[in-house]
């Protein structure tokens, strides 16, 4: 299955959730794994490379609360997602 490191910084988290958020809102349902491009050091970036993340959601009513709001758009599902960060977590896939 690969090493699994839930991720703790901070600029990466708001990337994720923000990124969480469009998928949701343009899948139109709750997401459990998401892709963003790699992190490159230096040297040309491949955009065709791909982190991917597994979405965990650690209560149902918080991921029912979520898909409730994506059909209210993007203002909404943002502030569900703001309010609910503790029980949301990213885990990246290596």
């Amino acid at each position: 299955m690969g090493d699994r490191n839930k991720v703790n910084d901070p600029e990466k988290l708001t990337l994720l959730y923000e990124r969480f958020r469009d998928v949701c809102l343009v899948e139109k349902e709750v997401w459990k794994e998401i892709f963003m491009p790699r992190d490159v050091a230096q040297g040309p970036v491949r955009t065709n490379l791909q982190d991917r993340y597994d979405v965990e959601i650690d209560d149902q009513a918080v991921e029912d609360t979520l898909e409730a709001n994506i059909s209210r758009g993007s203002q909404a599902l943002s502030a569900a997602i703001d309010a609910y960060r503790a029980h949301i977590s990213f885990v990246k896939k290596s």
